[in-house]
């Protein structure tokens, strides 16, 4: 195989797994030539990787923005491509490739007829990490099971304003309280429990904290609740950090605490502890890869109380769609990681 298309478009967390996808790629076939088509403000991640060509998708532009991609494509042929993105967008743009091999998900996952574009399609399996699951697209190119590596290059830190606000003598720690807003989905912790969680952090530990948030003005509305809230002083940078900005401080902080979000794959992505925060979807499928230790699961008590049924008899991913789920988390339970996590580093 000489030249292979990726089509992941979005969301952030699912580009730092493909990221892992592409390493693992170059390392079994390293004179191959990658090419990722990707979303605009996700390209933002990872743009400094230097042995993959990047195919720039934005949105915002519309139905125009679908031509411009077709002429990119349009004399271009690849060996393999993996269709590693159901959705009306990710499968109109798959269309467009000129590949003899199309990978695709399974039926069940195949969402928007993405099983019509696909001739092989990797296999229909339930208990898996995400993360895997995009893993088994390598197998069917003959890329045995390796493990994921991330290697996420960073811009310059010179160039971000972020640096200079972290401490050299407290531990930092960066609070992501706020997943993306999606359409009956609830995955966000309440604001009362956070400032605890803030006011514990430092009192008990004298934690530098930062809030960080994108700049809608739900966010930073509740961001400004948010620190309104603590009795001690929080640093809110709601709003105040790109995406570039965001990693370069993820990377540089000590412990990250979220719900299910971009932040907490990020943390993946960089080795940097992170507590995740979940009741209404399956930490075991989409948390912190490989760190169950910090992740607060409140997942099986949710599926008993919303479901009358255990985990183990609930239909694999199946997200709980109710507004009261994340209620679930104690603070007590979250203090529990945090002190666990103090208790196997020291500083």
């Amino acid at each position: 195989m000489k030249n292979i298309c990726l089509v992941r478009l979005s969301a952030i967390g699912d580009v730092c797994n493909v990221t892992a996808v592409a390493r693992s790629i170059k390392e079994n076939h390293p004179n191959a030539k990658i090419t990722w088509i990707i979303g605009k403000v996700e390209s933002t991640l990872v743009k400094n990787i230097e042995d993959i060509e990047f195919i720039i998708f934005d949105k915002n532009k519309g139905i125009r923005e679908y031509f411009n991609i077709y002429k990119k494509l349009k004399n271009r042929r690849y060996d393999v491509a993996l269709l590693l993105h159901a959705s009306v967008r990710a499968n109109l743009i798959s269309l467009m490739l000129r590949a003899p091999i199309k990978i695709g998900y399974d039926r069940q996952r195949a969402r928007d007829l993405q099983w019509l574009i696909s001739n092989r399609r990797i296999s229909e399996t339930s208990g898996k990490h995400v993360l895997e699951a995009m893993f088994d697209f390598l197998r069917l190119i003959d890329i045995k099971d390796n493990e994921p590596s991330w290697d996420l290059p960073l811009s310059s830190q010179n160039n971000s304003y972020v640096i200079p606000l972290l401490s050299k003598k407290k531990v930092n720690v960066v609070l992501s309280p706020f997943s993306s807003q999606r359409f009956h989905n609830f995955r966000n912790w309440n604001n009362g429990n956070y400032a605890k969680i803030i006011d514990y952090l430092i009192e008990k530990y004298n934690c530098k904290v930062f809030i960080t948030g994108d700049n809608s003005d739900l966010v930073k509305k509740s961001g400004d609740e948010l620190a309104s809230l603590c009795k001690q002083k929080v640093v809110n940078l709601i709003g105040k950090t790109s995406l570039e900005d965001l990693v370069i401080l993820i990377k540089n902080t000590n412990l990250v605490i979220s719900p299910d979000s971009a932040a907490v794959h990020i943390s993946v992505a960089l080795d940097t502890p992170v507590i995740g925060l979940y009741a209404s979807s399956n930490p075991k499928r989409t948390g912190p890869y490989k760190n169950e230790g910090l992740t607060v699961n409140a997942y099986p008590k949710a599926c008993i109380k919303y479901f009358g049924k255990t985990e183990d008899n609930v239909t694999w991913g199946k997200r709980i769609r109710n507004r009261g789920v994340m209620n679930l988390i104690t603070t007590d339970e979250v203090k529990e990681k945090i002190d666990f996590f103090f208790l196997e580093n020291s500083f």
